[in-house]
């Protein structure tokens, strides 16, 4: 295979990628005026049913102009060899491997980063703000912004470096190397990222004591389950949507409450919201979903060891010199593909498991409070109660708000 085919694949593969979601977003789009389903006519009335239409229509719009300009963008970098630009410039300033290919990375990294602000700007400020979910300051957006760049550095870079000094000095068992790296950072930050990652967006305080802990406590008891880091997280710092979630294993697990959860939702509605997690860990979904992690990082990683010493992938998006860091970037356009086929069996996985997380809340707890909290959840957040089942399919990690609410009341 010549070096101008493996371009050409790569092209068709992203052409085809696009062409496949424009489908269904139009598939689903054309649902958005379907009428309500009559076991949750109770979500919207009519004038918040035509906001909430006119909110999918906003982000359809928006999402057919930002993927269109992220497509030319990047076909563009492709066919005028952007990457050995990129890579020239690296190659300036070292010729040390590992230095080349941070600069590499980081250059790509922080002009996406630039050229996306104005959308996610966009994004933030103007839909989100226009119904009423926004509640993020211009200075809050700034900083975000910069965490995010200097925990990409420290992070990402730390990881890359290690990464590519592993090829440079293990060759063909690099990625076993790597696994074992990746492995053990993906365990610590499932571990400790709300005590090491989360503060640095947000505030979080222990759950005062009162009748709502009261009730999550005796809950927990009641099922078994050892519960005493129970946390509020400031959420509302930036939207007006709530959620929940659980982290972390043994001592290190808590739950972690969005203030616009407890605003939103009666005492009864957050327990049973709480059952809901309580049923992920109980049913093992989570080491469950972690294993999977590692094996399918582990999975990708052995592939990627076969073709990386390939001069054919530095060649094909015109990269004279073949390098480490530019056979990633081409390995992962080719790879993309096969991310999307496990992508598709994982979320089929998260639906199965959601009914479960769902059947243990109805029976350690009640079916009826969930079934409300999840209501008022969708209506809070405007969601879509009709989604064409091709996306929900392709898309969703969770079931159609329509069949958990059936779930629930068999």
């Amino acid at each position: 295979m010549s070096a101008t085919t493996l371009f050409y694949i790569i092209i068709a593969i992203i052409l085809v990628n696009f062409i496949k979601d424009k489908i269904l977003n139009a598939l689903n789009a054309k649902h958005y005026n379907d009428p309500i389903p009559s076991e949750l006519d109770d979500v919207f009335d009519e004038e918040e049913y035509k906001k909430s239409q006119a909110y999918k229509l906003a982000n359809y719009r928006f999402g057919i102009w930002s993927s269109l300009f992220s497509l030319v963008l990047t076909l563009s970098f492709l066919v005028f060899d952007g990457f050995e630009f990129v890579d020239n410039i690296a190659r300036q300033y070292s010729d040390n491997p590992i230095v080349v290919g941070l600069l590499f990375f980081g250059i790509i990294m922080l002009a996406s980063d630039i050229i996306t602000t104005p959308f996610s700007y966009y994004k933030t400020f103007v839909i989100e703000e226009r119904f009423g979910f926004n509640k993020t300051t211009k200075k809050t957006f700034v900083l975000d912004k910069i965490k995010g760049l200097v925990m990409m550095v420290l992070i990402g870079g730390g990881l890359m470096a290690v990464v590519i000094w592993f090829y440079q000095f293990t060759g063909d068992w690099f990625w076993l190397y790597t696994w074992a790296i990746i492995t053990g950072f993906t365990v610590v930050m499932n571990m400790f990222y709300s005590r090491l990652i989360v503060p640095l967006f947000n505030k979080q305080k222990p759950l005062e004591e009162g009748d709502l802990r009261n009730k999550i406590s005796d809950y927990a008891r009641s099922v078994g389950f050892s519960l005493s880091k129970i946390f509020i997280i400031d959420g509302s710092k930036r939207s007006t949507k709530a959620n929940a979630y659980f982290s972390g294993f043994g001592r290190e697990k808590r739950v972690t409450l969005y203030d616009t959860l407890v605003n939103d939702l009666s005492d009864e509605e957050i327990v049973a919201v709480l059952a809901h997690e309580v049923g992920h860990y109980k049913r093992r979904h989570i080491i469950f979903n972690l294993v999977m992690s590692v094996l399918l990082t582990g999975l990708t990683l052995f592939i990627l060891s076969i073709f990386i010493s390939n001069p054919l992938l530095s060649n094909a998006i015109g990269v004279e010199i073949p390098s480490f860091h530019v056979g990633l970037v081409t390995f992962g356009l080719l790879y993309a593909p096969i991310s999307e086929i496990t992508g598709l069996i994982m979320n089929y996985v998260s639906r199965t498991f959601e009914y479960q997380a769902d059947d243990y809340a109805k029976n350690t707890y009640k079916s009826e409070p969930l079934i409300t909290s999840l209501k008022k959840l969708s209506k809070n957040s405007l969601s879509n109660l009709t989604p064409h089942k091709a996306y929900v399919f392709m898309h969703y990690s969770h079931p159609t708000l329509l069949d958990r609410v059936n779930n629930l009341k068999k």
